[in-house]
């Protein structure tokens, strides 16, 4: 660990980055020329005495989880995100979390959007960073590990992952689950993490492995969907898609034409999520 070289290669890269790089305000009586060591420490869920010790070379070795968590919120290139763990004293990133770096082009436009769900999906289902709205909607989806990482793991695994679609519209999504995974499949082989998804569905779920035999290929992605909040029932949204170029992860954004029911229930959605409502 270089803890000299990683604490320049911090501070460097915190004070090129403005709040509204990140989607913070800028605030009337700011100082500071980049962010502050607070706000990095907030965008990657550690604390800002952890944050800070790095940066006056004093702090324990991050671990991988603590790396990746710096690189998304200093919204590193890939390029950057590896000299970061090199720095550490750590190899290379490991295939899954470079996997799950999210690709800082799909992070800037995300810092954009607060004020309506959105969020950054892997191409196996798996959360990698959701806005305030999106964790309104569906809940935080970020804190799952292994293979209930992924959204399709969980939709054969869990039934309670149903809820938030009407029960009409269940055996449909099953089906569109099972076909994005046999994509994701194709694209990355049977010896990748989509490999080992299926293996272990197969072996789980009745249901995937009858639907796996269908050998049906398409991209999970609807124009339109009813989702199902427990406070506030059902909503009809539209779906926007920005995949990025080797479409291995995906911007999903969801809105309403303004002034609809669906509309003034996004809005709430704010209000709800700010109350910190159980779910």
């Amino acid at each position: 660990m270089d803890r000299a070289e990683l604490a320049a290669f911090l501070r460097r890269r915190r004070e090129a980055l403005r709040p509204e790089d990140v989607g913070l305000p800028v605030g009337a009586r700011r100082r500071a020329t980049g962010l502050r060591r607070e706000e990095v420490a907030t965008l990657a869920a550690m604390s800002t005495d952890y944050y800070t010790r790095l940066e006056q070379q004093r702090g324990p070795q991050p671990s991988e989880q603590m790396l990746a968590a710096l690189a998304r919120a200093l919204r590193l290139s890939n390029d950057e995100r590896d000299y970061l763990f090199h720095t550490a004293g750590r190899n290379a990133p490991s295939p899954v979390v470079a996997a799950t770096h999210v690709a800082p082009g799909l992070m800037r436009v995300l810092d954009r959007l607060s004020d309506t769900p959105a969020l950054i999906l892997s191409n196996l289902g798996e959360v990698l960073v959701q806005n305030q709205l999106a964790e309104a909607l569906y809940g935080d989806r970020s804190h799952f590990t292994g293979l209930a990482r992924s959204e399709v793991y969980r939709w054969f695994t869990d039934l309670a992952e149903r809820r938030v679609y009407p029960p009409g519209d269940r055996d449909r999504q099953s089906r569109a689950q099972v076909a994005n995974l046999r994509a994701a499949y194709g694209a990355m082989g049977p010896q990748s993490r989509a490999g080992e998804l299926v293996r272990a569905l197969r072996r789980e779920s009745p249901e995937f492995a009858r639907l796996w035999e269908e050998h049906e290929v398409v991209k999970r992605f609807e124009d339109h969907k009813v989702l199902v909040h427990p406070q506030l029932g059902e909503i009809e949204v539209d779906c926007q898609v920005l995949f990025t170029e080797d479409q291995s992860q995906a911007l999903l954004v969801l809105t309403a034409p303004p002034r609809s029911e669906a509309f003034e229930k996004i809005q709430l959605l704010a209000v709800l999520g700010n109350e910190q409502f159980a779910r």
